[in-house]
């Protein structure tokens, strides 16, 4: 069941980093291995970030193919229109961007609290105007960040509306959003099905292509709109809902076919 009635005030969001590497991301801190800091900071801290210790802000990744409307819905998310560039090019994001919020959470079975989380935005893959090894590249960048990311509480893979296949016969249109969606479930990470561009469909049309995403990748999925906004609360209370989970455990691999 989806959480009740949980939603998110944004206090804060703003850029942080990008970078290929994981040097050039921001410092995790594994709670998994005890990880202590050199002192407590002043005042109290947002939710995630635990006194005493250095920073263990939980993440939440966002991926999906090129031109699926990932920065859209990032600002939405966000309430900041520039916060990730949009572009009319495809394929612009190479990098894995990180962004930095504080929210105010309300609803639930507790009072309003504030956490900080982080926004990950990770390269886009499957867009046919690059080169074969360029969009090779997605596996080796998505994975760098998938395998071993400590704060990681939960991957919001994207569909366009337009692209979920309504016929047995197209289905292969999303056999990499399914087989990512299967790789990364398969780690223990929760796996938040997202269809955008709702706007682009008619109202009647939304249900049907919900319920075929739904059958397709096993789990409910949230309808979005970066454009009216349809959704996004609801896909907020999504991710409010992961942000309690456990981080997934450091088991070995088995790298995305």
């Amino acid at each position: 069941m989806l959480p009740a009635a949980r939603s998110a005030r944004i206090l804060q969001a703003a850029f942080e980093t990008s970078a290929a590497d994981p040097g050039g991301w921001p410092a995790a801190p594994d709670p998994r291995q005890g990880d202590e800091g050199d002192g407590a900071g002043e005042g109290a801290p947002p939710e995630g970030v635990a006194e005493g210790l250095p920073e263990q802000i939980p993440e939440l990744a966002f991926v999906g193919r090129s031109n699926v409307g990932k920065s859209s819905l990032l600002n939405a998310l966000a309430e900041r229109k520039g916060l990730a560039r949009t572009s009319s090019e495809p394929g612009r994001t190479r990098l894995v961007n990180f962004f930095r919020l504080e929210v105010e959470e309300h609803g639930g079975d507790r009072p309003p609290r504030r956490r900080a989380l982080r926004f990950v935005d990770l390269p886009g893959f499957g867009f046919a105007r690059v080169s074969k090894a360029e969009r090779a590249t997605w596996r080796p960048a998505i994975q760098r960040y998938l395998e071993d990311r400590a704060p990681l509480r939960a991957v919001v893979l994207l569909f366009d509306a337009r692209r979920v296949p309504l016929r047995r016969e197209d289905e292969a249109e999303v056999d990499e959003e399914l087989d990512l969606l299967a790789w990364i479930a398969g780690r223990g990470i929760t796996v938040v099905p997202t269809i955008t561009k709702a706007d682009k469909l008619a109202k009647h049309e939304r249900k049907i292509v919900a319920d075929r995403l739904r059958l397709l990748a096993g789990q409910p999925v949230v309808l979005a709109s970066a454009v009216t906004n349809d959704g996004i609360d609801r896909l907020w209370a999504r991710l409010l809902g992961a942000l309690d989970a456990p981080p997934a455990g450091l088991t070995a691999p088995t790298h995305p076919a």
